[in-house]
């Protein structure tokens, strides 16, 4: 990213200008979800949505199907990428306490919802009924440790303790837990290479491992 005033180069994935007037500062960071629409509107249904300009769009400005375009750019692989995966390898990625762990998407697909233990925190990451939208918590409450899993019936997020029922925002909304809040936790869907340039010490999940 480039800013227009100083003409300053930005990293995306840490908002950290890397190069101009305005190099070491930071912006600051705001909660940010990577979720499908049909989730977002569920959620938040008076919530507003941006649209494109119409002069723009009628002009042909805007980037046709660039995701697929970025995809194929060729990849300068670093002396530190672990070879495990190929370096476009979607992951989604945590940060705690300065501990770092990607988990591949395909492992989240296999093994939802995945419990596991990152920088001294018990986190649970839920793969929505979307099969897209991925989010973390923390899965300690009221000094107790919860273990989660999905009811092959009905698809609900239950807990093993209370089998209390819990959505996609990590609120219970049904049994004992009712109206209890998981507390959430930035998860960063990206490629393995670049969550590797950014996070050289990073942990990566393997399935059956906590």
């Amino acid at each position: 990213m480039r800013d227009e005033e100083t003409g300053s180069w930005w990293q995306q994935i840490s908002g950290e200008a890397i190069q101009g007037k305005l190099k070491g500062q930071k912006l600051a960071e705001v909660d940010f979800d990577e979720i499908s629409y049909g989730i977002w509107k569920r959620e938040n249904p008076n919530g507003r949505v941006l649209r494109p300009d119409e002069e723009k769009l009628a002009e042909n400005e805007y980037e046709a199907d660039w995701e697929t375009k970025v995809a194929k750019m060729p990849v300068r692989i670093s002396k530190e990428l672990d070879k495990t995966l190929e370096p476009r390898t979607l992951v989604v990625g945590l940060e705690i306490n300065g501990n770092s762990k990607a988990y591949p998407f395909s492992a989240i697909e296999k093994q939802n919802p995945i419990l596991d233990t990152v920088g001294g925190k018990k986190i649970i990451i839920i793969l929505a009924e979307d099969q897209k939208s991925v989010r973390g918590f923390e899965r300690e409450i009221d000094g107790k440790t919860l273990e989660f899993f999905i009811k092959p019936d009905t698809k609900e997020i239950v807990d093993a303790e209370t089998a209390s029922v819990w959505d996609f925002s990590g609120k219970a909304v049904r049994g004992e837990m009712t109206g209890k809040q998981l507390r959430k936790i930035k998860a960063i869907k990206d490629y393995w290479f670049d969550w590797k340039t950014y996070n050289h010490e990073t942990q990566l999940y393997s399935l059956g491992s906590r």
